[in-house]
């Protein structure tokens, strides 16, 4: 792990915390949006239903949840590609839900992962499908704020986040902090969600039920958010087309092959149906974007 694992619970960050942007009731309502109640037995209960040894899972066998954002494990490999991840890496994954995207690091590139996440029962979540697929010796994960992470300066080579700062409206301070955790020449990675040209968004959608909690930055928005931040885009891909690509091909094999067990639905709740519709409609009518990019320090 990171040299500051080492240092107990009462680790202190070497800068002093930065204001928050949000009000304490945004913040409540996107810990609401996403909390669902316990949801790590849930998904075992259902793993168990699909002839799943529990005591001994592998990646893939999370395959169909673990990975919660467009494109899943497919547009993980690819950013990873693009960040050039390696096996000496520290890496943290800002607003790492129930760890898909770390678990796949850790076990394609045996890098040391750690995960923050503002929803305590993702974190829980993660840790304990961590456990059970073996990789707890690469990848913990932790509740926090991406405003104000409880990490000291410098202290990873990579930061990593996925559909993500669609929930953060003061995206200056965002990338300011991930830039004062990341060691000088380390690597910003990011694949998130911006607003299109199609007009307003939809709603639900998977990162909010209303716009309250939905903060969309334009594709343009975003480059001038991170350079502003002290970052130097090295690689920049719009990856719409392949997201809507994806839904069509999802949707065939849902009513080719039925649902899956495991779905994201989990995670949701009841309304999920309709913000997949949405998310798709969005893509479809130019509402929103997906942007690949990497950054240095």
């Amino acid at each position: 792990m990171p040299e500051y694992a080492a240092e107990g619970p009462d680790r202190q960050r070497s800068s002093p915390p930065l204001e928050r942007s949000e009000s304490g009731g945004a913040t409540g309502s996107i810990q609401r949006h996403y909390t669902v109640s316990a949801l790590g037995s849930r998904i075992l209960d259902a793993l168990e239903k699909a002839g799943k040894d529990t005591s001994r899972l592998s990646v893939e066998d999370l395959a169909p949840i673990d990975e919660f954002h467009v494109r899943g494990r497919q547009a993980t490999l690819e950013l990873a590609e693009a960040a050039r991840i390696q096996s000496r890496h520290a890496v943290l994954d800002v607003g790492s839900g129930i760890g898909g995207p770390a678990r796949c690091l850790a076990s394609e590139f045996g890098c040391r992962v750690t995960g923050l996440d503002l929803t305590e029962e993702y974190c829980r979540t993660a840790n304990l499908l961590s456990e059970r697929v073996g990789l707890a010796h690469l990848v913990r994960f932790e509740q926090g704020d991406a405003l104000c992470m409880p990490f000291p300066d410098s202290c990873f080579d990579v930061v990593w986040t996925e559909h993500v700062a669609m929930n953060v409206a003061d995206k200056a301070s965002l990338y300011r902090e991930m830039n004062r955790v990341l060691k000088q020449g380390g690597t910003l990675a990011i694949y998130d969600v911006c607003s299109g040209e199609g007009g307003p968004v939809h709603f639900p959608v998977p990162w909010a039920r209303s716009e309250e909690t939905s903060f969309l930055a334009s594709p343009e928005q975003l480059r001038r958010f991170v350079t502003a931040a002290g970052f130097s885009v090295t690689d920049w891909r719009d990856t719409t087309s392949q997201a809507r690509e994806w839904f069509v091909a999802l949707a065939e094999k849902v009513k080719r092959e039925g649902a899956p067990l495991l779905t994201w639905g989990m995670l949701m709740g009841d309304d999920f149906p309709t913000m997949a519709q949405n998310q798709r409609r969005n893509l479809d009518e130019g509402r929103i974007a997906l942007i690949q990019l990497v950054a240095q320090k």
